[in-house]
């Protein structure tokens, strides 16, 4: 299997600790990360704040939040692709 690796181009939080993402090769979806975030540790906890979690921003292609925590572009995207939830260039949500 080969894995394609791309960027976050646009990112906007969304409620329930979802992530409206559009990547490099212009494909995007919504992904919910609510269980990861009960799943991690010290870095992941201010996100389970919704204020804070909206506070979400690009640094170098990557969902970065104000403490640090980032989430893997490529990796969000083979999950959005793998549950059938992913948008091919120029689809409407």
């Amino acid at each position: 299997m080969t894995i394609k690796l791309v960027k976050a181009v646009k990112v906007k939080a969304l409620s329930g600790h979802r992530l409206d993402v559009t990547f490099s090769d212009g494909s995007s979806g919504v992904i919910d990360l609510s269980d990861v975030l009960r799943s991690q540790g010290e870095m992941a906890r201010p996100l389970a704040d919704e204020a804070f979690f909206a506070r979400v921003f690009l640094e170098m292609g990557t969902p970065t939040w104000p403490n640090g925590y980032d989430a893997d572009p490529t990796n969000m995207r083979l999950k959005l692709e793998a549950a059938g939830e992913l948008r091919a260039d120029g689809a409407v949500a």
